[in-house]
């Protein structure tokens, strides 16, 4: 595979729900174009449902997906059952795809282990809240794909302020090296937290950083899921082929906080948010439905319930969820505790919150 410097953006539906090439019409399937749909209103319907949950004291920090949602489902969308997802703490519109439960998602921001237990996505590893470190986990077990010769491939998400951390390019690089069948995700949402893109990297593009590790990287609008469902579909192939590693970065924006622990009014204008609405994924995806008679206001109401009974449901499993003691987080860490974490757990158990209060 040769690697050029160019990078070209891949935009095929535009902000206002237009299809940017005609010859791609005819590939997209209607049940497949309206899946896609279905599975970002549902993650946006339960991404509001938990950031209400957490403002009322039920849920702890939460990092919500608004206007992001595409990265996610047209990501997974193109995965295979027995390929690996390795999501970063903001990925469970790919998570709910994938099979996990909304009641684990809740569970796991909740602060309990079960949560990060998943019932379905059994081979997916559990969210990584330390940025960057999770490359490195998916290169190796993408490495180990290879080993074993198993037709397999891993998708691993990242922020575009975590390309900038060691752990990203260190394992970027042994990607390269090891040609593993792997294919990195960089949510490029605008902000590392309160820093915005033009003060994190000097770099014109993000997916420009793959080509020192003789990776393949590509630009795409992350806002477009038929876009993302391309390219994502185009890289796993190859990842599956044998054919090496892909680097994506999908342009998009954080419309909401960067957590609930965050205020984003403090340090971007309300008129930097009201233009990114223009461009959100939904609403374009839900216009070029429309135009198609695809989609119509029946539909939505009726997908809408669908969503909100499925979100309560949830929640009130979470709910109903006997919190556990704080030994559960040394057991899920732990084969055999070490001594030299005796004292903590017994210090833990005097002060162990969880009891006391349940949940949150």
């Amino acid at each position: 595979m040769s690697v050029g410097f160019r990078i070209d953006y891949l935009q095929l539906l535009s902000p206002s729900g237009e299809l940017r090439e005609a010859a791609e019409e005819a590939g997209w399937n209607a049940d497949v174009l309206r899946s896609l749909y279905q599975a970002m209103t549902r993650t946006r319907v339960f991404d509001a449902k938990a950031v209400a949950l957490q403002r009322t004291g039920q849920l702890g920090t939460f990092a919500s997906a608004l206007g992001q949602e595409a990265i996610g489902v047209g990501t997974a969308y193109a995965m295979h059952p027995d390929d690996l997802l390795v999501p970063s703490y903001r990925d469970h519109a790919a998570q709910l795809l994938r099979g996990v439960t909304m009641a684990e998602i809740l569970l796991y921001w909740g602060g309990d282990e079960r949560g990060s237990d998943f019932k379905n996505a059994r081979r997916d590893f559990p969210n990584c809240v330390p940025v960057a470190t999770q490359v490195a986990h998916a290169v190796g077990a993408a490495y180990a794909f290879r080993l074993r010769k198993e037709k397999r491939a891993v998708v691993c998400f990242i922020g575009d302020g975590g390309t900038g951390n060691g752990a990203f390019y260190e394992a970027l690089n042994m990607a390269g090296v090891w040609k593993a069948p792997v294919v990195i995700v960089i949510n490029n949402n605008g902000w590392a937290i309160s820093t915005p893109r033009a003060r994190e990297c000097a770099a014109e593009t993000l997916a420009q950083k793959a080509f020192g590790a003789g990776v393949e990287g590509r630009q795409i609008d992350g806002n477009d899921v038929l876009s993302v469902y391309k390219a994502a579909q185009q890289a796993l192939e190859k990842a599956r082929e044998g054919d090496g590693p892909t680097l994506i970065e999908a342009v998009s924006y954080r419309l909401g906080d960067h957590t609930t622990a965050d205020d984003a009014t403090r340090y971007r204008s309300p008129d930097e948010v009201k233009e990114a609405w223009t461009r959100e994924p939904i609403g374009r995806l839900r216009a070029f439905l429309a135009g198609k008679r695809l989609w119509d206001k029946e539909k939505e109401d009726a997908l809408q319930r669908r969503c909100a009974r499925e979100v309560e449901e949830a929640v009130a499993t979470y709910a109903s969820t006997p919190p556990r003691g704080c030994e559960a987080m040394f057991d899920y860490l732990f084969h055999s505790l070490p001594a030299s974490m005796k004292d903590q757990l017994e210090e833990a158990r005097r002060f162990d919150p969880v009891r006391r209060n349940g949940h949150g």
